[in-house]
């Protein structure tokens, strides 16, 4: 009666170590008991208790349920973290597409500017040329 009251209180816990509620209580039951346990597992004399084949199928059905639902929880964290690195990343891309789409808005008005300023200089060379031709003209009459 105790060890399952113990269990009770402890039902959270039991869920994140692992063990089924049965394997607890037999692990307890060992601490209580005040026969020594053999350091050799599974050799005579050892308290284990022996089950019936339909309690081990029932028992291994349990584990196999709880080892299940613990690859369950597994998938649930790594898909919840593939989730949010997918989103980060989404993030992460808009906000380098924004930056890239900045930068071209950038390139195509410095481009503008640079072919004005080269325009300007084309016709500002053309009367440069057109001044010393006037010049030379002058001196030669």
């Amino acid at each position: 009666m105790f060890l399952s009251q113990e269990a009770d209180q402890f039902q959270l816990p039991v869920n994140e170590t692992g063990f089924t509620r049965e394997e607890l209580e037999e692990l307890l039951s060992f601490l209580e008991s005040n026969e020594p346990v053999s350091p050799n597992s599974g050799s005579e004399g050892s308290t284990r208790a022996v089950y019936s084949p339909d309690e081990r199928k029932k028992r291994r059905m349990k584990s196999n349920r709880e080892s299940a639902r613990r690859s369950r929880w597994r998938k649930r964290m790594h898909l919840e973290n593939i989730t949010d690195e997918v989103n980060r990343l989404s993030v992460e891309n808009q906000q380098l597409k924004n930056r890239l789409s900045a930068v071209i808005n950038q390139y195509h008005i410095v481009w503008r500017e640079n072919e004005q300023m080269r325009s300007e200089s084309e016709a500002l060379w053309a009367k440069l040329l057109d001044l010393y031709w006037t010049l030379a003209t002058m001196q030669s009459r």
